[in-house]
């Protein structure tokens, strides 16, 4: 296994993991791992393929056969077996089915090779909820992005709407929040900060502010 460098982003949905690790990994010019779009496409592809969401068995299989391509159609874009699930991954029904894979040990034990294999040269930045205190226990630094459940809850909405899904506030906040309870309470790799995780709330600081802030413990690591 590579032992090039990886710097690691958790935190829960809507903290800005993703556009911050994507903005520090282009600074760095480091390589890019969305742990979250992994399962939201093992989600899309358990719906796709009529799998028992039940057997845990079938569903690793699945995860095993999976042929992902990222940025396949440009930055951001994601392909599942050939077809772009660009939009289909950051649906509400996606975002649940990951975070019940998410709690399924069959399901993470089938991914966890696939994270591990994008640390390569020069360096990896992984966002996600466990790539600190699971899959990569060794990164440096670690950072934990939070921010309030409402603002969270806004700019999902707001993200949903610019890419032309379909989206209710209201609704984006109470999932959020029941995500958020089911995510820190599953019994397998439970969404919390390492212990040597730096913390940063980022309800009223803007993109920017936090990529700074991100790069500057990069710097000092």
């Amino acid at each position: 296994m590579s032992n090039a460098r990886v710097i690691a982003i958790d935190g829960p949905s809507g903290s800005g993991k993703g556009t911050i690790a994507s903005l520090v990994a282009d600074n760095l010019g480091y390589k890019l791992l969305d742990s979250g779009a992994l399962y939201r496409v093992l989600g899309v592809a358990v719906l796709k393929y009529n799998i028992d969401i039940n057997k845990p068995s079938a569903v690793a299989e699945l995860a095993g056969k999976l042929n992902i391509e990222f940025g396949r159609g440009g930055p951001g874009t994601l392909w599942l077996d050939g077809e772009s699930v660009t939009k289909e991954i950051r649906t509400a029904i996606a975002s649940d089915m990951a975070s019940t894979l998410g709690a399924m040990p069959a399901a993470r034990e089938a991914l966890l090779e696939a994270q591990l294999g994008f640390r390569q040269p020069p360096g990896l930045v992984a966002d996600g909820r466990d790539m600190g205190t699971v899959v990569f226990p060794d990164a440096r630094p670690k950072i934990y992005l939070t921010a309030s459940p409402e603002e969270r809850a806004e700019r999902r909405y707001k993200q949903l709407i610019g890419k032309g899904i379909d989206a209710i506030l209201p609704d984006l906040l109470r999932d959020l929040k029941e995500r958020d309870q089911r995510d820190s309470e599953r019994t397998i790799s439970p969404l919390k900060p390492a212990k040597d995780a730096v913390i940063i709330d980022t309800t009223n600081l803007d993109i920017d502010q936090v990529v700074s802030q991100v790069l500057e413990l990069v710097a000092g690591s």
